[in-house]
């Protein structure tokens, strides 16, 4: 009975082969077993195919041209565990290679991976589940996928895993997952699921073991992206988290694990009540050590933290106590790009509103550092160091030495750059160091005035601003002002003002600083000179200048052929003080013009005068000209008469009468209103412009003047003998002069409360002075 029931017992059914035993050696032959419905030859199979890829890439795209991956995506979801086992064992393999990862991608087989990180699969099958998904996660899309698929939570549990290779696996996903979503709203879910889960308490509980000090750099760099978060900072501060990163920091650790410790402080510190706790925990101290870590590695993100410190004002006082600063200034000899940014950013916190810490950088010969480093390709560094460098120039010494250093060539580059940053820090350097005259001379000749004129193109407000700011300051200086007008920076500023939304309180006084340095412009656009505003040295009056219309420059002017509009009258006195002692044989013109006025008829001596002026002004090239011009000796001795004969009078009123009547004499005299058709002025300017082969006349040989004429005439002898006045163009050749006298009603202590107004008569009646805005006073100022 035995026998027979063990050979009924080894009778196949009649629906089956017997047993088959196949080798097959080929990946085709293995491959086309993963379609088979039997068991057991699936998980062989799957077992010969994961062994297989674990050869290399090769094999592994072999077996994806096969046609493997359908299938195995397949079989991770079989009911058999041993199946689902070898079916993720080889598919987790296999997508480690970037082919297979592409294909992957294409196939929607995340789903059912994130499924087998459930608690009940075992810890081989997490393994490479979590393998395969953390070859998946670099890639946006996928990421997107783990995250909609509620893969998180699942992730976050396996970080207590016993099995090292599914914590690093669930730590790299989870990595990936919060540094890239950055602008997705799955972003903000996944961090706040993050925290539901307690992964926060979770990756420092790994941080806090060194059996897992192989996971410890790829958890901080998932701690450190997850401080950007308002509330996980939070954690950290009330789960002790804080004391745990220092002792990261202190500890010696791997560069990579003190570099991510130190990025994790720097995130804290993002928050300025973070800032006070992290200073109470002496982290200056720290980083000030770490410094003197040789990777570059670790340095750079210290030197990063250093800068975010800064920004609490006790931070900045403690790492100049513990000689934090020349530490970070030998940094700049590294040749690292990356870490000579960071240093140059610390650099600027530290001296930012900290006159002692610009100092001690001064000290440690960082200014000098600083200006090669403008010279640099990183747009960051340029700026850094632009504007280290204006927080150091409020000092005078640091700015001697900054600018003997070349300072103002170096920065002329970078006026040049498109990058914003560089510009408002260059422009902001700028006119922190052009405050004297060598300093704008040198801006002058480095090629630096068109860059910065370039400038007020600029949309960008504090781009503008400070271009503006810079020409206010380099405007004080006359010659630079001049070459600045040249280049067009009037009419730029003038259209700034015009608009609504650029003008502002810095263009406004860029253009006034701009004009008070070039009167003569001043006088042509607003007709209007202030007691304060003293004519020197080549002042001309072009006439009356419309709205947006470009003054030409003395020079320009001298060039122009002579033509029929009205002359260009210039006034020159730089050689008054000079001609005191005047050769006896160059006559007085004003003592001759004085007999002409009296007497109303021409006489010898005017003639011969007149006739010796005509040889000294023969035609000549406009250099030439531009030389005569400069030696008016008509206005030089008028100005010396002046000296002698007002400044001895007491009273100032008859200083002003005494002046008015010089100038009236050295005119033509006076002339009543009635007769003034028949004063032959025009034909007089004529006839010099023809003389002079020129439209530019100096005021000095001009015998002939109307009220335009005097009224310059006045003003200039004026603020030569330190006299005040204004000057005022009016309509149809009108102009005069306004004068401040205190009346005869005088104050207990001995002076009018306030002076009044007076406007000068130069032409009919000279010496007289007419109240402002009284009958007489409106008829002299107007037709």
């Amino acid at each position: 009975m035995g026998k027979k029931v063990k050979k009924e017992s080894e009778t196949p059914r009649k629906d089956m082969f017997e047993p088959v035993l196949v080798e097959g050696r080929t990946p085709e032959t293995v491959v086309l077993l993963l379609n088979s419905t039997e068991e057991d030859i699936l998980v062989k199979a799957c077992e010969a195919i994961h062994t297989f890829a674990e050869k290399g890439d090769e094999n592994k795209v072999s077996l994806l041209g096969l046609g493997a991956l359908e299938p195995l995506c397949s079989l991770i979801s079989h009911n058999n565990k041993l199946i689902r086992r070898n079916a993720l064992m080889a598919l987790g393999i296999m997508a480690t290679n970037g082919d297979v990862k592409n294909a992957l991608k294409k196939m929607d087989t995340i789903p059912s991976i994130i499924d087998k990180l459930s608690p009940e699969e075992d810890v081989v099958v997490h393994e490479f589940a979590t393998l395969c998904l953390a070859s998946l996660s670099v890639d946006f899309i996928c990421k997107v996928q783990i995250s909609d698929n509620k893969g998180l939570p699942p992730l976050i549990q396996l970080l207590s895993s016993p099995d090292p290779d599914v914590k690093k696996n669930s730590l790299e996903i989870i990595f990936n997952l919060v540094q890239i979503l950055h602008n997705v709203t799955t972003d903000e879910e996944s961090r706040m699921t993050f925290r539901e889960e307690q992964g926060f308490e979770k990756l420092m509980d790994i941080l806090s073991k060194m059996d897992f000090n192989d996971l410890h750099a790829e958890a901080l760099q998932v701690v450190s992206n997850c401080l950007s978060d308002s509330e996980t900072l939070h954690l950290i501060q009330e789960g002790g988290g804080l004391t745990r990163l220092m002792e990261f920091i202190l500890t010696p650790n791997t560069p990579e694990i003190q570099s991510n410790a130190v990025i994790c402080i720097t995130r804290v510190a993002q928050n300025s009540e973070n800032r006070k706790l992290l200073h109470k925990h002496n982290i200056e101290k720290v980083l000030v050590e770490l410094l003197s870590v040789p990777d570059v590695n670790v340095k750079t993100p210290t030197c990063q933290a250093v800068s975010t410190m800064s920004n609490h004002p006790a931070s900045k006082d403690s790492f100049r106590d513990l000689d934090g600063i020349p530490a970070v200034v030998q940094l700049l000899n590294n040749d690292s790009l990356i870490l000579r940014e960071a240093v140059t950013s610390a650099l600027f916190s530290l001296t930012d509103n900290n006159q002692l810490n610009a100092f001690a950088v001064y000290e440690a010969g960082g200014h000098e550092l600083l200006v090669q480093q403008l010279c640099g390709s990183c747009p960051r560094t340029v700026a850094n160091s632009a504007a280290t460098l204006g927080n150091m120039a409020g000092q005078q010494v640091i700015r001697c030495s900054i600018l003997s250093r070349g300072a103002i060539q170096a920065l002329v580059e970078p006026l040049k750059s498109t990058n914003t940053q560089v510009l408002v820090s260059t422009t902001h350097c700028l006119a922190e160091l052009t405050c004297d005259t060598e300093s704008r001379a040198q801006l002058q000749s480095a090629g630096g005035l068109q860059p910065l004129i370039n400038l007020l193109h600029s949309y960008h407000k504090e781009v503008l601003h400070n271009a503006c700011m810079v020409i206010n300051v380099c405007a004080s200086d006359k010659s630079t002002a001049v070459e600045m007008y040249k280049l067009g920076a009037l009419e730029m500023l003038q259209d700034i003002n015009q608009s609504v939304n650029r003008r502002s309180s810095f263009s406004e006084l860029a253009i006034n600083s701009l004009l008070h340095s070039n009167l003569s412009v001043k006088y042509s656009l607003t007709g209007h000179l202030a007691f304060t505003e003293n004519i020197s040295d080549d002042f001309y009056d072009a006439g009356k200048a419309c709205a947006g219309q470009r003054i030409l420059t003395l020079e320009e002017l001298s060039k122009q052929p002579v033509n029929q509009y009205r002359p260009v009258i210039v006034v020159n006195t730089t050689k008054a003080e000079e001609t005191v002692n005047v050769p006896e044989e160059r006559p007085n013109p004003s003592e001759t013009d004085t007999t002409k006025a009296d007497n109303r008829t021409p006489s010898r001596e005017k003639k011969k005068k007149d006739d010796r002026q005509e040889e000294e002004t023969e035609p000549e090239s406009p250099a030439e000209k531009t030389l005569k011009m400069m030696d008016d000796i008509s206005l030089q001795l008028l100005a010396k008469k002046a000296k002698e004969s007002i400044l001895p009078l007491n009273d100032e009123r008859e200083q002003y009468s005494a002046l008015a009547r010089l100038v009236s004499t050295a005119m033509g005299g006076a002339w009543e209103m009635e007769r003034l058709h028949e004063f032959a002025w025009v034909l007089h300017i004529s006839k010099l412009k023809y003389k002079l082969q020129s439209n530019v006349v100096p005021i000095g040989f001009i015998r002939k003047g109307i009220y335009c004429h005097r009224a310059l005439l006045f003003k200039c002898l004026a603020d030569c003998i330190g006299l005040s006045c204004t000057l005022v163009r009016g309509e149809y050749n009108r102009a005069w002069n306004e004068v401040l006298l205190f009346d005869g009603n005088l104050s207990s202590n001995g002076r009018s409360p306030q002076p009044c107004r007076y406007i000068v008569d130069l032409m009919h009646q000279p010496g007289n002075l007419l109240k402002a805005y009284s009958p007489a006073a409106e008829q002299y100022q107007t037709i």
